[in-house]
């Protein structure tokens, strides 16, 4: 569990550089509305890493093992790539920028592969419920630091300087990985290339059926969507009706982030209770419901009290739904192929956080804030209506 923590914090750390911290460095240099929307594209990586996943699975660096020397290999490269955007000028390259926020994103999907996989393999069945939250909540640590200190830091001293800081923080957190236990292989790895990329697809859908497995696949990429399009926008919407970036930083990047940690929690504790198939309805039901707080906020404008409650509100409940899904993408896994099948799971995830919201800026523009807060309540009703498919209210599961 320590070491689930410290990885989840490693896994973390990268995100926002690429999305809600780089927009707020975006806004505050000038880049257009739109544009800071479209730049969602940057982490495509996240979205597509099925498609190198099978690699990690089938061939094993010669230090630390087929999980964790993966993760020190994209660690290292992912400090090298943080720090390389340091050097960059928002407002006047713009595509260079969109470059390098590539590769850092590349890289992290990289570390993602090998930290779901080794999270999926090292858990036993009994333990995944509070091995996903507290994963999860190392995770969120690191989004504390990303979305909240930084911008913080970022009012009194340079961008630059402060993803220069962040890199090295992801140089040293990489130590983890020399004192995490490698997990043990019960399952002989894919023997071949072929095998690596062919059998977890093959073994998923004999395992779940056809029409019950695509059922599944729809779910994860719509079961979040709701969410997705508010976290891609919510940065520049609290700066534009006249939050600063100390205020985001410390309510949204700070308490939000607290908020979202007791919601993974209190979601791994009930959902130990209740099982995965409730939690999924319940959580996800509450997590929808909870942007309407910012459809309030949006009617308000520029008012304290509400923005706070507004950001705890949201996290708390995208917290609880956050612990049911983790929990449900590992259940899914065979320990044989678990870098292929959770990547490929994870990656549908990140296809409504990464690819559809991508045009979440111009409907903002067109809109107007109330009304894109409410479309996104009714983004997350398609995810919900698949449920009965797989995941039956009154389904008994083992």
């Amino acid at each position: 569990m320590a070491s689930l923590l410290m990885l989840g914090f490693a896994s973390g750390l990268p995100l926002f550089l690429t999305s809600r911290t780089l927009q707020a460095w975006m806004t505050t240099e000038g880049v257009d509305l739109g544009s800071i929307g479209w730049f969602s594209l940057v982490a495509v990586p996240y979205s597509l890493k099925f498609l190198w996943s099978p690699f990690l699975d089938r061939f094993i660096p010669p230090f630390l093992g087929r999980r964790r020397g993966w993760l020190l290999i994209a660690q290292i490269l992912l400090a090298l790539s943080i720090a390389a955007m340091a050097w960059q000028r928002p407002k006047e390259s713009l595509q260079l920028l969109a470059i390098n926020a590539f590769l850092v994103a590349f890289f992290s999907a990289s570390q993602d592969i090998a930290y779901d996989a080794y999270r999926t393999d090292v858990l036993e069945e009994r333990e995944m419920g509070a091995g996903a939250a507290t994963g999860v909540l190392g995770y969120r640590i690191a989004l504390i630091v990303t979305g909240s200190i930084a911008l913080i830091l970022a009012d009194r001293l340079s961008w630059p300087t402060v993803y220069l800081l962040l890199a090295g923080l992801m140089s040293i957190i990489s130590i983890a990985t020399f004192f995490a236990p490698e997990p043990t292989e019960d399952n002989f790895p894919p023997q071949t290339l072929f095998d690596a990329v062919w059998l977890p697809f093959q073994e998923f859908f004999q395992r779940s059926g056809v029409r019950r497995g695509i059922a599944i696949l729809a779910f994860i990429v719509l079961y979040k969507l709701g969410d997705a399009l508010v976290n891609n926008m919510v940065t520049p919407f609290l700066l534009k009706i006249g939050f600063t970036q100390t205020d985001i930083g410390a309510i949204q990047g700070g308490m939000g982030m607290v908020a979202t940690i007791v919601g993974v929690l209190t979601g791994g504790a009930l959902l130990s209770r209740w099982g995965i198939n409730r939690s999924l309805w319940i959580f996800g039901g509450v997590q929808a419901l909870s942007n309407l707080v910012y459809f309030v906020l949006s009617q308000l404008g520029k008012n304290y009290p509400t923005m706070i409650l507004a950001i705890n509100i949201e996290n708390f409940c995208a917290g609880l739904g956050t612990a049911a899904f983790v929990a449900f993408l590992m259940s899914l896994c065979n320990q044989r192929f678990s870098a292929t099948q959770f990547a490929l799971l994870s990656s549908l995830m990140a296809v409504s956080r990464d690819i559809l919201v991508a045009p979440a800026g111009q409907m903002a523009k067109v809109l107007g804030w109330p009304l894109f807060f409410a479309v996104t309540v009714l983004a997350a009703l398609p995810g919900l209506a698949l449920l009965p498919w797989f995941a039956p209210w009154h389904e008994k599961e083992s």
